[in-house]
């Protein structure tokens, strides 16, 4: 599948690949002047292949109460949240970011999950038997604008000064445009939602005032040196959420709203689950890669995303590690035992 600015991406030199079924730039000829450019001023990047899914009738917030994390009673109307579905057992099915409308509810999920997170859906509509619809907004393009000077870039194109005055995980509708104070870099930044023909005149403008067009490379490499989770490789069907760092995210306020997944990881807030995620930096010279084993005083681990970092200039990684790992670690790279410290999430801050 292409998304409807793929022509705009070739005509701008894009090199593809396939990711999650869809063929998307994984760079426009330099990643590393792409990550620059999100660190130090804005780029875009389109990431269309992510699902928005609409949650609309009389049960919407009932359905979202047991099947999210958060509890979305507790957003006010032009507010969004990260937060978690999981499965009976605490496996994460996905992450995601879901927005309260007037009227509905927005759920934005993983490209690769569309299909899972659907069914899950469904199988909880069944279980409640709710009158509530998840429509697929297949339709629907996201464009995310990141840099620190992203949000002064498109209140200028867009003339919206009220963009300026958003606070994060926050947005407004305009017209044919959905715009939310939310990013996957670490950076300052917006996300666009908007039907394909406005989204391909946004993208044409947003390059013509030198928004760099950034592809799915420098996105890794800035998400990592945030310390965000990728899903599937970081988090999955079978970790949970204190073990993804991701625990913050469960509201447990009201004690009667049964979540999927509650009854499995609640014994989990007073207990020390035996594996953590943590942040690498290798000491010598290597780029961790996926699945390579960190051993530490208190056992082995494995990373479970890697790569070099553009802003540091060494290779980083996030890594599954025994709870009671501290300090100096090794990585096997290549056969070789390449040194490296254990260190506190995230690895850059954003401007």
């Amino acid at each position: 599948m292409k998304t409807p600015l793929a022509p705009l991406h070739a005509e701008a030199g894009a090199r593809f690949i396939e990711f999650a079924g869809w063929e998307m730039p994984v760079h426009y000829g330099s990643q590393l002047e792409e990550h620059h450019a999100v660190r130090n001023h804005a780029g875009c990047f389109d990431v269309s292949h992510m699902a928005v899914v609409d949650i609309e009738g009389r049960d919407q917030e009932r359905l979202l109460r047991r099947l999210l994390v958060c509890d979305v009673s507790n957003l006010d109307v032009g507010c969004a949240a990260y937060t978690l579905m999981l499965n009976e057992r605490g496996g994460i099915v996905d992450d995601l970011i879901v927005y309260r409308r007037k009227n509905s509810y927005r759920l934005v999920v993983n490209a690769g999950t569309t299909k899972k997170d659907l069914d899950w859906i469904a199988l909880c509509e069944d279980e409640l038997n709710v009158t509530s619809c998840a429509h697929h907004c297949s339709e629907l393009c996201i464009i995310a604008i990141q840099g620190p000077q992203a949000v002064e870039r498109v209140s200028a194109l867009l003339e919206l000064s009220e963009l300026t005055e958003l606070e994060p995980f926050q947005f407004i509708e305009h017209a044919d445009y959905f715009i939310a104070r939310t990013g996957y870099t670490g950076e300052d930044g917006v996300e666009v939602i908007c039907p394909p023909d406005v989204a391909v005149d946004l993208w044409s403008r947003l390059v013509s005032i030198g928004v760099q067009p950034v592809g799915l490379g420098a996105r890794d490499s800035l998400r990592l040196e945030a310390g965000l989770n990728l899903y599937g490789h970081d988090m999955n069907d079978d970790t949970n959420p204190f073990e993804c760092r991701v625990a913050w995210t469960i509201d447990w306020g009201d004690v009667d709203r049964n979540f999927i997944g509650r009854v499995a990881i609640e014994p989990m807030r007073n207990e020390r689950v035996p594996k953590k995620l943590v942040g690498l930096k290798l000491i010598e010279r290597g780029i961790p890669r996926e699945g390579f084993v960190v051993a530490t005083s208190a056992g082995d681990g494995v990373v479970t995303s890697g790569t070099f970092s553009p802003s540091l200039k060494q290779g980083i990684a996030l890594a599954r590690v025994p709870q009671e790992a501290r300090g100096m670690c090794h990585v096997e790279v290549r056969q070789r035992q390449i040194a490296a410290n254990i260190v506190r999430l995230p690895f850059i801050r954003g401007s």
